[in-house]
């Protein structure tokens, strides 16, 4: 099941996504397919699997500090593509990374790569719109999603252009900063649901760590919400991690779905 479709079930019921986002590779390779089958278990509709690079500008120390555990651990574009092909889910799985890695593989590869894995979607948070057609045509030759943020700062201009060459869902970054968990929703959120006006689904990240917090973004008129360092908090805690992984989906699930109960 690719993304377009998945949002499409999900739209035939009323219900918002959840998108989960993980580090592959943290604390260890081995571990990642575990954990991806916990979150979706607990309900996860779309998953996102950071691929670990050196320099991860859009992220804060959370998801910073499990790159770094991971690329300790060993991981690479082909150890991570390996993961990818192992995950047995039926739901879109996406790429998250950037672009350094992208363009060192060649990005022609990296996405025939992605797709032979299992990828859906790629995200590359550090490559700008006007820079990414070599990207976006390999991308619709190969039937992947190529997925673009848009910011509280986004100017009109930016926004229209994005909306004409991302597929997928758009990625609605919540407030200004770097990812990380917060104890409260924007104003900025309510306010850039209600600037983009798109058919495409509208996801929103950046700060996202409970069930009340899912519902309200939900009820201000996303179609998903991503959630990634509470997520990645869970992992580096190393206790009883699979099982805790499994009770934040079920939690951040029953919030999206409570909207509609």
């Amino acid at each position: 099941m690719n993304i377009p479709e998945k949002f499409e079930e999900l739209r035939s019921r009323g219900e918002g996504a959840l998108i989960a986002y993980l580090c592959a590779g943290d604390p260890t390779p081995g571990a990642t397919a575990g954990f991806v089958q916990a979150l979706v278990r607990g309900g996860a509709d779309i998953v996102e699997l950071g691929l670990p690079f050196s320099d991860p500008v859009a992220d804060g120390p959370t998801i910073e500090a499990a790159s770094g555990r991971a690329l300790s651990a060993g991981m690479n574009p082909d150890v991570y593509l390996e993961i990818v092909a192992s995950i047995n889910v039926d739901v879109p799985l996406v790429c998250m990374t950037y672009y350094n890695l992208i363009f060192k593989r060649g990005i022609e590869k990296f996405v025939h790569d992605c797709v032979q894995s299992g990828i859906s979607g790629i995200i590359v948070p550090d490559l700008p719109v006007e820079e990414s057609e070599e990207l976006s045509t390999s991308c619709r030759k190969y039937g992947v999603d190529l997925i673009f943020l848009i910011a509280p700062t986004t100017t009109e201009e930016r926004i229209e252009r994005i909306l004409r060459h991302g597929s997928g869902f758009v990625y609605l970054v919540s407030r200004l900063g770097v990812t990380g968990t917060r104890s409260d929703v924007s104003q900025s959120t309510t306010e850039l649901l209600s600037r983009v006006k798109t058919k495409i689904p509208k996801a929103v990240g950046f700060g996202i760590s409970n069930g009340n917090q899912a519902a309200e973004i939900i009820e201000g008129g996303a179609d998903g919400v991503i959630v990634g360092s509470a997520f990645v908090d869970i992992i580096a805690s190393g206790k009883d991690v699979t099982a805790k992984l499994e009770t934040l989906a079920r939690e951040l699930k029953d919030g999206v779905l409570s909207v509609i109960a």
